[in-house]
Order: C-alpha cells, then sequence, then structure tokens
C-alpha cells in the first residue's frame, strides 16, 4: 500500500499537478487497499480536522507580519543596521548577509521569503565587492535556513500541533541552533574572503552612527522579542501573539508614514495566497497521515527501530536521514506532516526530548529547501542571481554540508538547544 501511494504522489509530482492533489490522490489509493467505502466518509472528516486546530490559526498572523514589515520598509532599516554592524570587515557583504538573515528570521520565519528579499539587494552587491555569482546566491539560499528556526517559526507551530508541545520551548529551543547556523555561514564566508583576497570595506562605523541606525531599526527589532516573551511568559497564545505583532508593525509603518491602505492590502493579498496553499497542503497531508496511521504504518517503522531505542543519537540520526531524504522530494510541509506522527513515537522511546527532537526535525526540512531537485530558495537565489539553476544545485553543497554539520552538533549536544528553554521554565 505505502509503496502504492509513493508512486502515485510522485507520479502526479511530475505531472505538475498541485501538491495538494497529489497527496489527496494518494490517500484515494491508500483507502483502495484499506476499505474503499471509507473514502466518501473519512476523507472530508481527516481533510478538514487537519486544518481545525486553534493554534494554526498563528501560521497567517505570523505570515502577515512579515509581509506587513516588508512593505512598511521596516526590513530595509534592519538591512541597513546589519550592513553598519559588519560592512567594514573583510567579505562585509558576505557577513551582512548571514547577519540579515539573522535579523529578518525574527520578522517571518520563512527561509523562501528571506531568500527573495535578501537576494534581490544583497546578490548584485557581493558581485561588485568581488564574489562570484554562484558564491553570493549560494550565501543567500544558504544562510535563509536561519529563518525558520530562530521564532517564529512556521514549521515549528506545525510539529507543536501535531505533538502537543509548547511552542514557546520551541522558539526559545530555536535560538541558539539558529545563530550557530549564522556562525557556521559567516566562517564559510570569512574563508572565502580569505582565499579569495577580498578586502576590508574601510572604517569602522562612529558609536553616533551605531547609536543612529540601531534607533532607526529599533521598531523591527522589537518584534521579535514581543512574540517570543509574550507565548514564553503566559500572557498570551501563539494565535494572540500574531495578532498583536500584526497590530504592533502596522501601527509602526503609520507611525513611520511607510504603510498605506494600498500596502497593507497587498500584504493581506499576499498572505491569503500564501496561506491559502499551506492550509491546503495541511489538510491533505493530514488525510495522508491518518490512513497510514489506521494501516499501522508508524509501528511498523518502530518495529524497525526498536534494536536501537537505547542509543538516542542513533535514533535521530536515522530520523534525520529520512527526514532530510523525504525532504528532498517532498514539498518540505507535507513532509513534516507526514513524519511526525511516525518518528515521534520512535524518539519518545529512545527518551528523546520533544523539543529537541521538534528543532531536529525543523533544521532537517529546513535544509531540504536547498537541496535538489526541490530546493525552493535554490530556485528563487537562480532566478534572482540569473543563474542555471543546473549550476547553482552543483555548488550548494558545501552549503548543505555546512548546515548538516550544525546539525549534527545539535544531535551530539542537545543541551545547545535544551538549555534555553530549561532556564526560562
Amino acid at each position: 500500500m505505502t509503496f502504492a501511494m509513493l508512486a502515485v504522489f510522485l507520479l502526479h509530482v511530475l505531472l505538475g499537478l498541485p501538491l495538494f492533489i497529489s497527496l489527496l490522490a494518494a490517500a484515494i489509493v491508500g483507502f483502495m487497499f484499506v476499505d474503499p467505502s471509507m473514502i466518501p466518509r473519512m476523507m472530508p472528516q481527516q481533510f478538514f480536522a487537519g486544518i481545525n486546530v486553534f493554534s494554526l490559526m498563528a501560521i497567517p498572523l505570523f505570515i502577515l507580519a512579515g509581509n506587513l514589515m516588508n512593505v512598511a520598509r521596516l526590513t530595509d532599516r534592519l538591512m541597513a543596521f546589519a550592513n553598519l554592524l559588519v560592512g567594514h570587515l573583510r567579505g562585509g557583504m558576505g557577513h551582512v548577509n548571514v547577519v540579515s538573515s539573522v535579523f529578518f528570521a525574527g520578522v517571518n520565519g520563512s527561509a523562501v521569503a528571506d531568500t527573495s528579499a535578501l537576494g534581490s539587494l544583497l546578490i548584485p552587491t557581493m558581485r561588485k565587492e568581488g564574489y562570484s555569482t554562484a558564491f553570493a546566491a549560494g550565501l543567500t539560499a544558504g544562510s535563509s535556513l536561519i529563518g525558520p528556526i530562530i521564532p517564529p517559526s512556521i514549521f515549528m507551530i506545525l510539529y507543536a500541533s501535531l505533538t502537543n508541545t509548547s511552542v514557546g520551548s520551541l522558539f526559545l529551543a530555536g535560538v541558539i541552533p539558529g545563530l550557530l547556523l549564522g556562525v557556521a555561514f559567516m566562517g564559510m564566508n570569512v574563508w572565502y574572503a580569505w582565499r579569495n583576497g577580498l578586502e576590508s570595506r574601510g572604517r569602522l562605523p562612529t558609536f553616533s552612527e551605531l547609536v543612529t541606525t540601531a534607533v532607526g531599526a529599533l521598531p523591527a527589532i522589537v518584534a521579535p522579542f514581543i512574540i517570543v516573551a509574550g507565548i514564553v511568559l503566559g500572557f498570551v497564545t501563539p494565535t494572540e501573539s500574531g495578532a498583536l505583532t500584526v497590530l504592533y508593525v502596522a501601527l509602526c509603518g503609520v507611525v513611520l508614514g511607510n504603510l498605506n491602505f494600498a500596502s497593507f492590502w497587498k500584504a493581506v493579498v499576499d498572505t491569503t495566497r500564501l496561506t491559502s496553499a499551506i492550509f491546503l497542503i495541511m489538510a491533505a497531508s493530514a488525510t495522508v497521515s491518518w490512513l497510514l496511521a489506521y494501516a499501522q504504518v508508524p509501528s511498523q517503522f518502530l518495529s524497525l527501530l526498536t534494536p536501537y531505542v537505547d542509543q538516542p543519537i542513533v535514533i535521530l540520526l536515522l530520523i534525520s536521514a529520512i527526514t532530510f531524504v523525504t525532504g528532498m522530494f517532498m514539498e518540505e510541509v507535507s513532509a513534516l506532516m507526514l513524519l511526525t506522527p511516525i518518528v515521534v513515537p520512535v524518539a519518545a522511546m529512545a527518551g528523546v526530548d520533544l523539543v529537541h527532537l521538534g528543532v531536529i526535525i525543523t533544521l532537517n526540512i529546513t535544509i531540504a529547501l536547498i537541496t535538489p531537485p526541490m530546493g525552493a530558495c535554490v530556485y528563487v537565489a537562480a532566478a534572482v542571481a540569473g543563474l542555471d539553476i543546473v549550476s547553482l544545485f552543483k555548488t550548494i553543497w558545501p552549503f548543505v554540508l555546512t548546515a548538516l554539520f550544525v546539525l549534527l552538533l545539535l544531535i551530539i549536544f542537545p543541551g545547545l538547544t535544551l538549555w534555553l528553554p530549561s532556564i526560562m521554565e
């Protein structure tokens, strides 16, 4: 049954059909194996149940907050601040690229959006500084992986809804891993700048320049703290936090004079389109997940890994390998929705903390955004840089390996993810 469903799914994807239709077609095939009479009864029920979760309302609100931040030009202030902080160093624009991704991560949590926004501005500038187009595009795509790790994170909200895990703990657990990714990519940039003889861009900024730019960027910098603090301290739910963030960003845009009705409406329309796509995929994925659970596929998977349940690191490595490969060939939201119910019982039996597992799965799913053949961030970076997609996929592997090295560190040292949530409890 599983292989038949996979074959039908891949066939529909190759034919170019929408992903949620491909998933529903696979579900229909699965029901034919289990019980065809369940199709008219269980498919609509599970399709609706997959999105009938109150906490998922936070997703469109965080997406809207990020879109409002962009149209209100608050992200321009973040980039200016990043430029002043590290732009004067050797290979400065590469460092600006990574630091800007860290700042952007606290705004919308979308890797693809970060690639698009940063790439259009920074790839041409990096080329002028002496970077190759391939490295500039690769660094832009790679550093955008920080977006879904540092809060807010759409993937973590989905994972929390599937596992009944605290969103606040997941958000806190993603901070250090996200910063580690940033440090790793900045290390790559240092090596590239040294090897290719890129020079420093000049003088250090004065204290007054730093203060002025920091004050200008403060409205955007404050937003992530509002999100995390409100949830962690128990003042608001993730959904209420999303609504407050939207209100805060909108007020900042109006006060600064950069947000009008036309730009607000554009942000709403963009949010509606993206949210609709995400929720359709979630609903279809939930249908497939229920069917796999009904057919006891998770139990079969659990039996295969039972010999290793006394070795949590081995379990996490196996889960990571499965998630990584799955993410290469499946859209990230659907991969997360399908795999989480299967791997969580295995990890729990091995004594793996579910918050730690959430960060590991999120990073695995996120890395798939820069791997062939479906790496969305690579497609965006290639389009922005004017590169052939095949050539960029050939040069993206050092960035993939760098992210996998950070993933390995997190698996071996779980304290890197669990320390911050533990001290805030």
